[in-house]
């Protein structure tokens, strides 16, 4: 029997680890291209996109690009249709997030291919067949500030917007907001929403557990039903958009690096 050769040995193993460090490179750098770098910030009733800009700064800070929506809150289809666009110009596979009425939105907008996961914040939910407003009264809100015009816009009266709808922002910033809101029409609140995406999505939820507009135990009841991965958030208003941008961003980024199945589920 010939005796081992002990140095060809130690030379087809080093071979055989330099092979496998090279694998194990390309599954991370696989990896790291299914992690989503994409964000779409839907907003909601009342306001406009403006207020995503804290979350906008902390994501971008990271390196994530993020577009910004401005829907005129004038019609459902027409609002659904903007978001739409701008999740056409995207370069790849995107998060899209949505605050209260935005939920709704990106519940039928998340449908698109190019959407990953949803991430709902204080937001609507609802299923096939439901309207938000139907949803509204399972659970009712704590606020009774909402004004109907006679023109068919609602909006929220200016005394009352700061602790229904931002308790937990500075005065001056809540009062900002109030007078400049957006009249927002009646009618979107009872748009019927069909074919949900968060039924073919991976979503995530953020709970405002002192949210006045919108029932936390609806939030709750949307997060649970969605199979949403749910945060809860103490003290925290409606406005948890701006005043908890941190955890905001965080649970997006959380979507974010959790989308290697939600790419495959969206077939992108």
């Amino acid at each position: 029997m010939k005796a081992l050769n002990i140095p060809y040995q130690a030379k087809a193993f080093r071979l055989i680890m330099l092979f496998l460090s090279f694998l194990f490179s390309i599954s991370v750098k696989a990896q790291d291209t299914m992690h989503v770098r994409n964000v779409v910030l839907v907003h909601g009733a009342f306001v406009d996109g403006s207020g995503w800009q804290p979350v906008y700064e902390i994501l971008t800070k990271k390196g994530y690009k993020v577009s910004v929506t401005q829907q005129t809150l004038t019609s459902f289809e027409g609002d659904v249709a903007a978001v739409k666009r701008t999740i056409d110009q995207q370069d790849g596979p995107c998060v899209l997030v949505g605050h209260s009425y935005g939920g709704a939105i990106i519940t039928v907008a998340g449908n698109d291919p190019k959407v990953a996961g949803l991430v709902y914040i204080a937001a609507h939910a609802p299923d096939d067949g439901e309207s938000e407003a139907d949803n509204g009264k399972m659970h009712p809100s704590a606020y009774k500030s909402l004004i109907k015009g006679k023109d068919g816009f609602d909006y929220i009266d200016l005394n009352f917007f700061a602790a229904d709808f931002s308790a937990d922002l500075p005065l001056l910033k809540a009062n900002f907001m109030a007078n400049s809101q957006t009249p927002t029409v009646d009618a979107v609140f009872h748009a019927i929403i069909r074919n949900p995406a968060w039924k073919t999505k991976p979503s995530w939820y953020m709970v405002a557990k002192s949210d006045r507009i919108i029932s936390p135990d609806l939030e709750r009841m949307y997060a649970r039903r969605a199979k949403s991965n749910m945060v809860e958030i103490e003290g925290a208003s409606h406005s948890v958009y701006i005043s908890h941008a941190k955890e905001v961003a965080q649970l997006i980024i959380s979507a974010a690096k959790g989308n290697i199945q939600a790419k495959a589920k969206s077939n992108y």
